[in-house]
């Protein structure tokens, strides 16, 4: 079977691009709201407002170098094709422990927020963790016989419960506000609330986890109908999204003031709540407890916001599964894995192999998470965080050094704030926020390794088994380890811009080519 006949199905519609961002992204509030309330307290707000800027840095530079290169490798192809094969392995064995942890996480979280239904009250962590394991790993099991069966399938998941979601959120944040918020005490719990320098920190590098995710747009960018002219839509879109979603969830947990009293245990001050979100018993269902206690649409939001919670972060969980097999696919290609993760189901078209693998892992990783027993949500979270620090401050780079050694591609989508110079004889532009971008979110990523004992120790400890497989890996096939194969990127982005239908922006980089072409070969004698 040629490659061509092997490839990933182009399937993904605009409105599929964009689910498959929010499914990722959109969920994570629901995951992080409780872990960063129970760090930073009353700078919750302060903390997702920082982390937020540096998302909106990640999402353009993901949005210019998604529609630029639309392939499926996301992250780690912009990271091998501007930093070279083993910084582009890092990358990708950094996203891989993210997408990994996010399957592991999100279910987990998707459990969690059923469990908040009395009904369902036998699945909460802490009272039956055998139970509540069993059921997280049957669900990670069935996702993955779901993505087997082919993403178009998943797609459609996605595309369906994040219209509700977006409509549910938004309705939580409109009732909030209008009968529960108020003004003055927002600025008494911060002021009364605010922590040290350490805790601050420490809900920085949590709350980045809320923005984790937009990558899933640029890794079904080979699976997507003209990515150049969708993926700037739907990443700015989405980029809105969350950020107006983060900021207004942070800042209404802070000035809301319950319709009844808080449960026993947490002091019963009204001026506590947000306080209570961050309880470890609530830090998996922060989002249901907030909606419960908005007056009259409380009791509405008891019932279904549970469930709608937990069916978004089955399909971030989702996301994950996809997120990480197309990420193993995209680096089997480029032999930074070995070639069985770079074949795809005859039937289906997906990378059966990849899907099964990063399963029994994210399964590893259940299994562990669940050894810490109440303190196995913050384990993920800490995993979680570590992965999406090392992984942006790298692509960071690489969206400065594509500038500066590529600046023929075609890019129809431009961060702004950019600096035109010359380099190596070609006119570059240097862009200004990927200094900005790299500088926040390496800042987090410093946050992260302080203030997290296990992230500090499990996330270096996952980059150095990953250099170790490359390394022997690349020994036994004869490839340079420190080194980079040879390779024609400019034919490759031809074939890239073909493959993906954009014959328009194919056709101007063949020009530009020529171009240079013949100016490097100078006037003829």
């Amino acid at each position: 079977m040629s490659r061509k006949e092997e490839g990933l199905r182009r399937s993904v519609t605009p409105w599929g691009s964009y689910s498959w961002g929010y499914a990722d992204v959109g969920a994570d509030i629901f995951v992080a709201l409780g872990l960063v309330f129970g760090a930073a307290a009353g700078a919750s707000n302060v903390a997702f407002l920082f982390a937020g800027l540096v998302y909106v840095c990640v999402g353009l530079a993901y949005t210019e170098l998604a529609s630029a290169y639309p392939v499926a490798g996301g992250g780690q192809y912009f990271v091998m094709r501007g930093l070279g094969d083993m910084l582009g392995f890092v990358a990708g064995w950094a996203v891989l422990l993210d997408f990994t942890i996010d399957i592991t996480l999100f279910a987990w979280g998707c459990i969690g927020y059923l469990s908040h239904l009395p009904v369902l009250h036998v699945l909460d962590a802490s009272a039956n963790p055998a139970v509540h394991f069993a059921v997280v790993f049957a669900a990670i099991a069935a996702l993955a016989l779901l993505n087997v069966v082919g993403v178009r399938e998943s797609t459609a998941f996605n595309g369906m419960v994040s219209a509700l979601d977006v409509v549910s959120e938004t309705s939580i944040l409109f009732f909030g506000f209008l009968f529960a918020f108020r003004p003055e005490l927002l600025v008494h719990s911060m002021q009364t609330g605010w922590p040290s320098s350490f805790q601050l920190m420490n809900g920085i590098s949590l709350a980045i986890i809320s923005f984790v995710g937009l990558e899933s747009i640029s890794h079904a960018a080979e699976e997507t109908n003209r990515p150049a002219s969708i993926i700037p839509r739907t990443s700015i879109a989405l980029i809105l999204t969350i950020l107006i979603f983060a900021l207004a969830y942070s800042n209404l947990a802070l000035g809301m003031q319950p319709w009844h009293a808080i449960p026993a245990g947490s002091g019963g001050h009204v001026h506590d709540f947000w306080r209570f979100l961050g309880f470890p018993e609530n830090q998996d269902k922060a989002v249901a407890v907030m909606a419960s206690n908005i007056p009259y649409f409380g009791a509405l939001a008891a019932l279904y916001v549970p469930v709608l919670g937990a069916i978004l972060l089955l399909i971030s969980s989702n996301s994950g599964v996809f997120g990480s097999s197309r990420i193993a696919y995209s680096m089997s290609q480029f032999k930074l894995l070995p070639a069985i993760f770079e074949r795809v189901h005859q039937k289906y078209k997906t990378p059966v192999i990849s899907i099964v693998t990063f399963c029994g892992l994210a399964v590893i990783e259940l299994i562990f998470a669940a050894l810490q027993g109440n303190a196995g949500y913050e384990f993920l979270g800490d995993l979680y965080a570590f992965g999406a620090a090392a992984s942006y401050t790298l692509v960071f780079v690489a969206l400065i050094a594509l500038r500066l050694k590529d600046p023929l591609t075609p890019r129809k989508f431009k961060i702004p704030w950019n600096i035109p110079m010359r380099f190596r004889g070609e006119r570059v532009e240097f862009p200004v926020v990927g200094v900005i971008g790299f500088a926040g979110i390496f800042a987090i990523l410093i946050f992260v390794l302080y203030t997290h004992h296990i992230g500090r120790i499990a996330g270096p400890s996952w980059l150095l088994l990953g250099i170790i497989i490359f390394t022997v890996y690349r020994k036994s096939k004869g490839l340079p380890v420190f080194g980079s194969q040879p390779r024609n990127w400019s034919a490759d982005q031809v074939g890239i811009l073909k493959n993906a239908g954009e014959l328009e922006l194919m056709d101007e980089l063949v020009e530009k080519l020529k171009t240079r072409q013949r100016e490097r070969e100078g006037p003829p004698a």
